[in-house]
């Protein structure tokens, strides 16, 4: 079945950096489009960016634009979310989700990980 399961997640003080990661099982990765999703405590869902199937494209919120970078080993059967410049506004539960139809970038995430907490102290 599949699965996701990201990792990576920490405690740093604002302006410091962290790599999230996440693997992916049970679907052929290279198929599909991949997005990192966040969560901040008592907050809504935000979408933070959007990675192709092989890595060429991508495409960021404005308030994470510059400062974050998604990319992918569809061999190692990863995605990565370099964060930069980290702010306390960057504290969340960062989730990666799986495109829904192969090659598509516009129709939605059908699976989720559990999530990996990012805390940001000012």
């Amino acid at each position: 079945q599949v699965q996701l399961m990201e990792s990576g997640g920490n405690l740093t003080q604002s302006g410091g950096s962290l790599r999230l990661s996440c693997v992916a099982s049970g679907f052929k990765l290279s198929a599909f489009w991949m997005f990192w999703v966040r969560q901040a405590p008592g907050k809504g869902l935000e979408w933070v960016c959007g990675i192709n199937t092989d890595g060429g494209d991508t495409y960021y919120a404005e308030s994470v634009k510059g400062r974050f970078t998604a990319s992918r080993d569809n061999a190692k059967n990863t995605l990565y979310l370099q964060m930069n410049t980290l702010q306390s506004e960057d504290t969340a539960t960062y989730f990666c989700a799986k495109g829904v139809i192969p090659l598509s970038r516009n129709n939605g995430v059908d699976y989720w990980g559990k999530g990996t907490l990012v805390t940001v102290l000012s």
